[in-house]
């Protein structure tokens, strides 16, 4: 068989395919002005950045974020909080900002950073909070809270409240964190059946204190204790060992100085396993609180930390 004419076909017909394929653009900045350049991207502000950590934290309750009358907000129960500098106002309270003080959305770390020493300007700040502290202060803007929890009273508050068994005893908290405080006791559990540590810790603690209607020591904003939001766990024997820098600062004027390893610490499994469920540790903060922990699920979305 004469196989010359299937061969000049075949090359005909992959020269005729060649030649009629045209290039497939690179899709670009130049070409393309729906892509924006990457010196264009912006990076958000911090009051978006707030905005949807809260949307994230509390998904089920807020229905909608977006930037309107020129500030990030948010919708709640069918009223829309605006960032307001950090305060989460609703509008009809936004001419009066400057009467109410900020919210706390602070940088949380993913672990406790490394001891060390602090200089003359932290020594300053420390010294600073610790003589401000007392002075009159405005209160902190509760609108948001008191509606994504339903409790703007102490009547209200109370009704809103459950009692649960958690590490052998009762806690009174929020309904609405009961299954994630539920599922941090289960994770300790079955930790400490592995590591002797957390088992010795749970059998450490002497007492638990959960809700309880006041404000802040010193200042004239409500607690997460207030809100059924708030655990502090400690041991019947601290061993000299320090936890609450206010306390500590009662006869120890430098208490910034208080070293890790002078302060009573939780197991870092513990730690993580409160973190995991939405809770925050009172260790990490500069004002250490080392026994306490609170439902705070925006500073951990905040920082990257939400799991």
């Amino acid at each position: 068989m004469n196989k010359k004419p299937i061969v000049i076909l075949l090359i005909i017909m992959i020269v005729f395919s060649c030649g009629s394929k045209q290039p497939v653009p690179v899709s670009s900045t130049i070409d393309n002005p729906e892509i924006p350049a990457i010196e264009e991207l912006s990076v958000p502000t911090r009051a978006e950045q707030v905005m949807r950590a809260l949307s994230v934290a509390y998904k089920d309750l807020i229905e909608e974020v977006e930037f309107r009358n020129d500030d990030w907000a948010i919708l709640l129960r069918g009223t829309w909080y605006y960032y307001a500098s950090g305060r989460i106002l609703p509008e009809e309270r936004l001419e009066n900002a400057e009467n109410f003080r900020a919210l706390s959305f602070y940088n949380y770390p993913a672990e406790l950073p490394p001891w060390v020493e602090h200089t003359n300007d932290d020594t300053a700040r420390f010294r600073s909070w610790t003589s401000n502290r007392r002075q009159t202060q405005i209160q902190r803007s509760n609108f948001f809270l008191d509606d994504l929890w339903q409790a703007s009273n102490r009547r209200e508050t109370e009704s809103r409240l459950v009692r649960m068994p958690f590490l052998g005893r009762t806690a009174r908290v929020h309904y609405l964190i009961q299954d994630k405080l539920a599922l941090v006791e289960t994770r300790i559990k079955a930790i400490a059946e592995m590591e002797p540590e957390v088992q010795a810790w749970i059998n450490s603690i002497g007492t638990m204190e959960t809700y309880g209607w006041r404000n802040i020591a010193d200042t004239q904003s409500r607690s997460y204790h207030s809100y059924g939001l708030a655990i502090d766990l400690l041991p019947r024997v601290m061993g000299r060992r320090q936890t609450y820098w206010l306390w500590t600062s009662q006869y120890r004027e430098d208490w910034w100085n208080v070293s890790y390893a002078e302060r009573y610490h939780p197991p870092d499994l513990v730690i993580n396993a409160f973190e995991t469920y939405g809770f925050v540790w009172g260790g990490k903060w500069p004002l250490f609180d080392t026994m306490h922990f609170e439902y705070r699920p925006e500073i951990l979305a905040l920082n990257g930390l939400l799991k």
